[in-house]
């Protein structure tokens, strides 16, 4: 896999939409689609502002996952802790009751 599926993955698996993705990196909607058709390579000041937005830049340019820090989150992880906050109490008890079921499922 090349480095602007990787780009376009984790773009996806944060859920961002290429417009979104180029406007944190400080690039057009159109060198974003470059980058990820791979007709263009990413610089060193696009990397380091979409990795402040959760994209794993390590991964992006080597294919190698970033190793997660013990009590770290990932960004989806952390997506839904959010999601999870805004939640009524029955909404929590209804996800606190599937995570269960599947945790104990998956064993």
């Amino acid at each position: 896999m090349a480095i602007g599926d990787r780009l376009k993955e984790e773009r996806s698996r944060l859920g961002f939409s290429q417009t979104d993705l180029a406007g944190v990196g400080g690039v057009g909607k159109t060198t974003q689609i470059n980058y990820e058709k791979g007709e263009r390579s990413p610089d060193a000041s696009y990397l380091a502002a979409v990795a402040g937005k959760g994209v794993d830049v390590l991964y992006v340019v080597t294919g190698e996952r970033k190793p997660q820090e013990p009590g770290s989150l990932s960004a989806e992880e952390a997506q839904l802790i959010e999601r999870y906050r805004l939640m009524s109490t029955e909404g929590r008890n209804t996800i606190n009751s599937v995570s269960e079921a599947l945790a104990t499922f998956n064993k």
